[in-house]
Formats: structure tokens, C-alpha cells, sequence
């Protein structure tokens, strides 16, 4: 009887309207047991949160019309008074259409409104039972359920994707134990120290509230102003101006938890822990000028290349890690653990690895799902607690409270996607849109009437275990000492990236502190970046039109590992990767079917793109060069073909803009991989670029630019350079300033 709670209410939600397939005793197992009941305990699919779902999917197809109160109907028109008359009010099915339709939004999200989500599975790698009592993390035969959404901060729900951002990283466990939100960012620290000033950063980084622009971006005077007088916020700017900002695909992010959370045995020991994802695919970031131009021409980039490699089984991958400070450690560092604008730098504590997760399966209803799941912090599960970072304690309970406002009550977690996979059991009734029909008359506790149930659970019997931690002090307003060192990690992240990389935050920061119309605020925030280091504040101030500053500090040099996108481990392969095959009528066809085979034997995803849609020369065209663009793609490859050559670089109605010449000019500047062979060599040339390559009559390789015959050669030299992904070296550094 303990699991008919969870079939009650699938029926309940039935009387509601809605088709669901179950019946007890019926589908499912055995026993009186419903399909959902027979998962939960290891039968059918085996994953629980599957087949939870599944009770809830309406599939139209095939039916008939009916409306919201189950009668079948025609409403293809209105009712009316005569064919020319006015339209009667007693037309029910005109009228419940229409008041659906304008109830159909709700309040986006105040921030990450703009996101996208897939399920998928976690398995540990072993029983990690010393540091945590969490059985997910325990048990190496379970995968245990998990959806993930990834978003963008400051944006709402209709802006581009490759806005430059700090971008989330939310991931909910549906346990055996109830449900585990690791609500985290894809940028490790955050702005701020203490929840009191988050409506603040969030307010100056929003669009200015006068004009309401602009949007999804912190380039403009309201954010740097904030800066400028919040250096608390400098180490998490420098994150976001970096390529951190502006990832290349989501499939290639890291995520952090930012906090500083617990993990407890069922000992009750407990060790300090910051949580990470680690992408097996990778990571890669873009450039400004290529993220601008992707929002133009695909403002749904991320959405599409997740959903695309999963829809063809190149399920992303990430690693769960932690690292792990034990309590007697506390203070052994030269910053606090408490600190959210703070990492731990992994040169100094590595990242324990404890398990893998992999998202194997889009939505199936945007709304329903990516839109109606609520994170909140507070979702814990035992062996997992919290610390006294001030910036979490406000996150425990800004959640709940937004998540209330977006769904307009308190039951959103009899929601689908929101539902444990374990049955609930408590005395909370009521309120808007409740499903749960509860029997009996007893919903509080103690009771004598129901034996004192639902009951209360202690740890050592599996209920949440409470980390007896001492707090004293005096109530006051402030923060410790400890807290006020500014400029040492922004000095270290800097001092961690590569030339290249930060030369690419330069070009960054000024542009956003460019869009400043305010010469204050741009000195002022130029003041701040001369206390993390002065050749950096000299680069920006050259470009953004302020005194160049003094040395005022000295850097002291430190790094550390972790930091650096251009350091992080590359996959041994080239799966997933987009390459544009640039064809026109006379392409040499077996140069460019031999590249596309061997690319797609790779697990690449080739496309040739031409003058027109559909067969050119045996080459089914899927792109041309009006739909698509260089930005859109991983890499380029020019076959030969002596007549397709000359097409491409003709001033005709065809190329008004020169667009197989932008096409590879971009793809260099944006420093990836470009292949040519024979006669596809002279788009090269007449792209202006760089090689020291002087035809195509030899194989070779220069900074990802590949030239040679059509071959075993070039083939396996242009997959080198897919592998490396990008070639920022080819990129312009700045002289002395």
C-alpha cells in the first residue's frame, strides 16, 4: 500500500481532464502494482523517473477533438447569428479555447529565464560511504535519474544563446532518497559575497530600466558602475569577459556548484566540498565577433547543438567531482571557505572524481518540462549539507519564494518533472491546483488517530542527518575580514590564462566597458583592473579611451591549473564535430564524397553546402550559402573542381556579398580548422589566408590549415586539427602599451 498514493494521484489528475494510461493491478507488475510502482522497484525500463513520466504524455495522434471537460466537438469556426452575424456568447468551446490560449504563458524566471533541458542518468564510480551517507553516491548498480538545464542569467526567454554570460548549470538527482538540486553556474565564482546585494548586481547588469535596453548583456554603464564600486565582484568579471563567457556549445561547459557545501558520513564526520562538472567532449569557447554573428544567424545555437547530438546518440558526458577540504582545514588558506566570490585553486586541492553523469534523452514537451521544473537549494538529500556561506543561506530561500510567484502556488511539486520518484508522505494540504486526493481526517502531528503517522524519521534509520555544527557570535551586520581581499583571484585567474586567452579578455572588456557612455565609470572601473594587474588595465584603458594608470601593485605571479580552456584535456576523437563542405556546380564530386565519408565514419557531422537546395553533381546539398554561415560550423573543407572554383569567387547575383570568401576568411579568424584540396586551394589564397602552404601538390599542416592532395594525408592531419578544435595563435597579440 505504501506506493498507491503515487497511482491515486495519477488518477486524480485523469479526473482533471487528461488521458493517463495506468490502472492499478493492470500494466504495470504484479500484486495490484501500476507501471510506475513496478519501476520504482527495479522493474520495466529501470529508470524510475521514465516511467513516472510516461503516466503523464498525451499523444494527440489519431484522436478526436474534444474539450478541456471531455465532450467531442467541432470548433473549427464560432458560433454566429447567420454566416455574416455577430458571434454568440454561448459559444463554450470559442470561449474556453480563447481563455486557455490567454492563460498559456507564466512569469518567466527573473533571471535565467532563457534555458534549455535534457534528461539523462548518474552512476558513481564507487561506494564513496567514507565521505557521504547520499545512497546515489554509494551504490555502483544504480543509475540513478537526472535532469539537467542549462541557461543564460540575465536575458529573457526570447534572447540569443551566445550572449556573453555566466550561464547555469542546474542538475536535479531524483534519488532513491527524494530529490537533489545542484543548482550551479558554468563560472565557478559568483559577484557577490552576501545575498542582500543580489537584487543589486541583478538590477545593474539588467537592461537600464529607462529604455529597457540592452538586452541578455552586462556591456553597458548601469553594470560597470556596480563594478566599479563592488570590487567583490572583479574575480567573477574576469570569468565572464574571459572565453569562459562565450562557450562554443553547452556540451562543452564546466559546472560549478560556486558554494562551499558539506558531505557527511553516517558517522556524522563531515568534509568541506566544492562540487564540479568535468565534460568528457571537452572545452572550447568562441570569439566575440563569432558569438555576435551566431545571435543573428541562429539565436537557438546551443538549444539546436544539444538537442542535435542527442537526437543522433552522441550523448553528452560529464564527470561529478569534488574537491574536498577536511574540517581541521578550515582555515589553512589565504581566503575563506565561506566566500563565494572564492575558489579553491585546483593546484592546490585537485578534483576528486566520483562519478559520470550522460544526458541520453531531449524533452519531450519544452514547456512541461525545461520550463515548468523548480530548483530550488533546499532540495537536499541526506549526507549532503550546507555551510554558512551567506550567499547560499539568502539562495535557500529566494527559490522557494520565486518558484511560488512563477507557478502561482504552493503544490509545483505535483508537477511531472518536479515529482520525487519516491512517495511523499507529510500533512501539507491544499492550495492552488492540489492533485493529491488525501484520505482520512488527520493532516497534523502528533496524532492518536493515525498512530502518529506519517512519522517522524531519525537519521540512523534514514532520515536527514543534521550537521551538529557550533555557531556563536554576536548578531550583527557585516562581513569578516577574511573576506575583504579583492584582487588576489582575479590577479590568479588572469595570471592562469594562456597569451592568446588573454588577449581574447582584453578584447572583451573593451568592449564592454566601451559601451559605457560615462568617461567616470570607465575610469573608475579601469582603477579597479589596475589592482588586479596594470598591463591589463593599460590594454583596456588604450582602447576604451581613458589616462593609461600606474603601477600601483605588483603581480605576484601565482597560477594555477584548471583555469585555462586552451589546457583542458581534448577527447581522442572528432564526434560531433560540424564541417562545412563548400561545393558549387563542377565540384570535383569523389574529392568531396571521399571527405565527407571519412568525416562521417569519424562520427563528424559533414554537410555540403552550394548554390541551391537539394542534388548538385550527385551531392545532396542540405545548406547553401544564403541559410547558413561559417559561424554555424566547426570547420571548413574545400574540395577542387576547376569550374566550381571559379563560380565561387565570381562577382555574381549568387554571391552578392562574396560568401564562399567570408565563409573561409571567417573560419580563420575565428581560428579553426580549414582544409583544401587541389583547386580548393585558390579559395585559400583569395581568402587571404595565411599558410606557408604554396599549392595543394604536398601534404601540409600550418596552425589548422590543411592543404593537400585528396587522401590518407589530409584526412588524418585535418582530424589532428579538428581534435585540437581551435587555433588561437593565429590571432594578433597587443604590442607594449
Amino acid at each position: 500500500m505504501k506506493y498507491a498514493a503515487l497511482c491515486s494521484i495519477a488518477f486524480a489528475v485523469q479526473l482533471l481532464g487528461f488521458q493517463l494510461v495506468l490502472a492499478a493491478g493492470g500494466s504495470g507488475g504484479g500484486d495490484g502494482e501500476c507501471s510506475f510502482q513496478t519501476a520504482i522497484k527495479g522493474g520495466s525500463s529501470g529508470d524510475a523517473k521514465i516511467e513516472q513520466m510516461n503516466q503523464f504524455v498525451i499523444d494527440d495522434g489519431g484522436t478526436q477533438e474534444t474539450t478541456n471537460f471531455g465532450q467531442k466537438i467541432n470548433n473549427s469556426d464560432s458560433l454566429k447569428a447567420g454566416l455574416r452575424g455577430p458571434t454568440l456568447m454561448e459559444d463554450f468551446m470559442m470561449r474556453e479555447k480563447i481563455m486557455h490560449f490567454d492563460h498559456e504563458r507564466i512569469p518567466e524566471r527573473v533571471v535565467h529565464a532563457r534555458g534549455v533541458g535534457a534528461h539523462g542518468y548518474f552512476e558513481t564510480y564507487k561506494d564513496w560511504s567514507d565521505l557521504t551517507a547520499a545512497k546515489f553516491l554509494r551504490d555502483t548498480s544504480k543509475k540513478t535519474p537526472v535532469f539537467v538545464r542549462f541557461s543564460t542569467v540575465l536575458g529573457s526567454r526570447g534572447s540569443a544563446d551566445t550572449v556573453r554570460d555566466v550561464r547555469g548549470f542546474a542538475t536535479r538527482f531524483y534519488t532513491e532518497e527524494g530529490n537533489f538540486d545542484l543548482v550551479g553556474n558554468a563560472i565557478a565564482p559568483f559577484f557577490v559575497q552576501d545575498a542582500m546585494k543580489f537584487p543589486d548586481i541583478i538590477h545593474s547588469g539588467k537592461p537600464e530600466p529607462d529604455k529597457e535596453v540592452p538586452q541578455a548583456g552586462t556591456a553597458h554603464q548601469t553594470a560597470y558602475d556596480f563594478f566599479a564600486e563592488f570590487p567583490e565582484t572583479l574575480h567573477t568579471v574576469m570569468w565572464a569577459l574571459s572565453g569562459r563567457g562565450i562557450y562554443r556549445s553547452l556540451r562543452q561547459v564546466e559546472g560549478f556548484g560556486v558554494h562551499t557545501f558539506r558531505l557527511i558520513n553516517e558517522d556524522g564526520k563531515a568534509v568541506f566540498v566544492k562540487f564540479h562538472w568535468k565534460p568528457l567532449q571537452g572545452l572550447c569557447n568562441l570569439v566575440w565577433d563569432e558569438a555576435q554573428k551566431i545571435a543573428g544567424k541562429d539565436a537557438d545555437f546551443h538549444r539546436n547543438d544539444l538537442y542535435t547530438a542527442i537526437e543522433k546518440g552522441d550523448y553528452p558526458e560529464w564527470e561529478l567531482g569534488v574537491q574536498i577540504v577536511e574540517e581541521e582545514d578550515e582555515f589553512k588558506f589565504d581566503f575563506d571557505l565561506l566566500d563565494p566570490t572564492k575558489i579553491i585553486p585546483e593546484s592546490l586541492v585537485p578534483v576528486t572524481k566520483l562519478g559520470k553523469m550522460v544526458l541520453n534523452r531531449n524533452v519531450d514537451n519544452f514547456f512541461a518540462e525545461t520550463e515548468q521544473i523548480t530548483f530550488h537549494l533546499g532540495h537536499i538529500v541526506r549526507g549532503i549539507g550546507f555551510t554558512n556561506d551567506p550567499l547560499l543561506q539568502g539562495r535557500l530561500f529566494s527559490y522557494l519564494d520565486t518558484q511560488i510567484n512563477r507557478m502561482n502556488g504552493a503544490n509545483f511539486m505535483q508537477i511531472p518533472i518536479n515529482r520525487p520518484i519516491v512517495p511523499v508522505h507529510n500533512n501539507q494540504r491544499d492550495g492552488y491546483m492540489q492533485h493529491n486526493v488525501f484520505k482520512g481526517v488527520v493532516s497534523y502531528f502528533p496524532n492518536g488517530l493515525q498512530n502518529n503517522t506519517p512519522s517522524m524519521v531519525d537519521p540512523q534509520d534514514g532520515g536527514y542527518v543534521e550537521y551538529p555544527e557550533e555557531v556563536k557570535g554576536p548578531k550583527r551586520r557585516g562581513q569578516p575580514p577574511s573576506f575583504f581581499d579583492f584582487y588576489s583571484q582575479p590577479r590568479l585567474y588572469w595570471n592562469s590564462l594562456t597569451e592568446a586567452e588573454k588577449q581574447q579578455t582584453v578584447d572583451g572588456f573593451r568592449f564592454e566597458v566601451g559601451k559605457s557612455k560615462s568617461v567616470d565609470v570607465r575610469k573608475r572601473f579601469i582603477d579597479q583592473l589596475n589592482m588586479v594587474d596594470n598591463n591589463l588595465a593599460r590594454r583596456v584603458a588604450f582602447g576604451v579611451g581613458v589616462p593609461l594608470p600606474d603601477k600601483v601593485v605588483e603581480n605576484d605571479g601565482r597560477s594555477t591549473t584548471g583555469i585555462s580552456i586552451s589546457k583542458y584535456p581534448k577527447p581522442d576523437h572528432i564526434r560531433t564535430r560540424t564541417v562545412a563542405i563548400l561545393t558549387a556546380p563542377g565540384t570535383n564530386t569523389e574529392e568531396a564524397k571521399a571527405m565527407y565519408e571519412y568525416l562521417k565514419s569519424e562520427g563528424a557531422y559533414p554537410e555540403y553546402v552550394g548554390v541551391g537546395l537539394g542534388d548538385q553533381d550527385g551531392l545532396e546539398v542540405t545548406n547553401t550559402y544564403t541559410t547558413t554561415s561559417s559561424v554555424l560550423f566547426e570547420a571548413v573543407y574545400i574540395p577542387g573542381g576547376p569550374e566550381a572554383i571559379k563560380t565561387m569567387m565570381e562577382n555574381t547575383s549568387l554571391f552578392p556579398y562574396e560568401e564562399p570568401k567570408v565563409f573561409v576568411l571567417d573560419a580563420f579568424r575565428h581560428g579553426k580548422p580549414i582544409a583544401a584540396s587541389s583547386d580548393g586551394f585558390d579559395i585559400l589564397k583569395w581568402a587571404d589566408v595565411k599558410t606557408s602552404a604554396t599549392s595543394a601538390a604536398d601534404c601540409n599542416s600550418d596552425l589548422g590549415v590543411v592543404v593537400g592532395p585528396a587522401g590518407s594525408c589530409l584526412n588524418e592531419e585535418f582530424k589532428k586539427a579538428l581534435i585540437e578544435q581551435r587555433f588561437w595563435d593565429r590571432l594578433p597579440l597587443d604590442g607594449d602599451i
